[in-house]
């Protein structure tokens, strides 16, 4: 099974997709969190150190990947049950690394994600609801906007339950949640 959840920050979504990953892995396979954020600072540091504390005890193994995420699927851990949190830091990793802009990012993270989901027996995909303000901002920040709407769309299509968390409140789009 897979599944994308969407919202803002803050609002539930990694406390639901650790959930909705823990019942999908009782069929067996291995529980794997897939940790993509590249921390730059404190404040980043402090919110990695709160994603652990909140997910210890539940089984995962934590694969760091914050880029080429097909890399971190082998024939081992495939039928497995992959959280990956988020499609936000992989593609921000893609387009902006080592003080490079990426324009072309948003077709390749597509293109591992899709590739990725292929692999994978279930998959629990986190993405933060950013691209629907009316507000404009600088070039960078509205096609990074638009590159992370086209990684959800793609894997809206893909995934057989989609939702949106909005404190905490669930709305479903597609399918149903495994919990």
């Amino acid at each position: 099974m897979k599944i994308l959840l969407s919202g803002g920050c803050k609002n539930g979504k990694s406390t639901l997709a650790e959930d909705c990953a823990v019942k999908l892995s009782e069929s067996g396979g291995g529980l794997y969190y897939i940790a993509t954020m590249i921390p730059h600072d404190d404040e980043d540091f402090v919110r990695i150190e709160r994603h652990i504390a909140n997910r210890a005890g539940k089984g995962f193994t934590t694969l760091e990947q914050g880029m080429n995420l097909p890399d971190c699927v082998t024939e081992e851990n495939a039928c497995g049950t992959f959280l990956l949190d988020s499609v936000t830091a992989l593609l921000t990793n893609e387009m902006y690394h080592d003080g490079i802009y990426e324009k072309d990012a948003p077709d390749k993270v597509v293109q591992d994600l899709l590739a990725f989901a292929e692999k994978v027996e279930n998959a629990v995909f986190v993405s933060d609801f950013i691209y629907s303000s009316a507000e404009q901002y600088s070039v960078f920040t509205e096609e990074y906007r638009e590159g992370l709407a086209r990684c959800d769309k793609a894997l809206a299509q893909i995934c057989d339950a989609v939702c949106e968390v909005c404190t905490g409140c669930i709305t479903m789009y597609k399918g149903e949640l495994p919990i």
